[in-house]
């Protein structure tokens, strides 16, 4: 990682240049040397000393801690926290995103789910309600295949039963009919 150092109406020494250089190695490593390059901007502000550090990473990431101390030691420790704070999600985020295969965990849409109970971590999120009307089998056939559905819901009228068409992967539609 590059890093620039800047001092702002003051002097900066190669001992304060080399701490900053210090406290960017544990970012660095925390990143996995995906950090592109650093900034830090030091500056006095009535009787303050001010530590900007600003971390770019790849993919367009800008990791910006500003820390505020009576000493410049203390002010640049903190910027760095801070900076060493937003890494460490990063980095997580980026794990995660390694583990699920590239892509972010979706929850489904619009299709209402029955998960098993045996797993209590995943969740039922209802979706909307569904309107049962009452028809033939033919007429929930056309229904579907005049829509964008992937499944009809419907009364059949002979029996009064619940029944359900779907589109099957091989391109016929299904029936599942209810027991009454």
């Amino acid at each position: 990682m590059q890093l620039t150092v800047t001092g702002r109406h003051l002097v900066v020494s190669d001992a304060t240049r080399q701490q900053i250089a210090r406290k960017l190695t544990r970012i660095d490593r925390l990143l996995n040397d995906s950090a592109v390059s650093g900034q830090c901007v030091l500056t006095r502000e009535r009787k303050q000393a001010v530590c900007e550090l600003t971390v770019h990473c790849r993919g367009d990431h800008m990791l910006v801690g500003i820390g505020r101390d009576l000493r410049l030691a203390g002010a640049i420790a903190a910027s760095a926290a801070k900076v060493a704070q937003q890494a460490e999600r990063l980095s997580d985020r980026w794990k995660t995103r390694r583990r699920t295969g590239g892509r972010p965990q979706r929850e489904p849409d619009d299709t209402p789910v029955a998960e098993p109970a045996a797993q209590p971590n995943l969740r039922v999120i209802r979706s909307r309600r569904y309107v049962v009307k009452p028809m033939t089998v033919d007429d929930a056939v056309l229904a579907l295949e005049k829509g964008d559905q992937t499944f009809l819901v419907f009364r059949r009228t002979s029996s009064d039963s619940v029944a359900v068409v779907f589109r099957r992967p091989d391109g016929h539609v299904g029936l599942i009919d209810t027991e009454r």
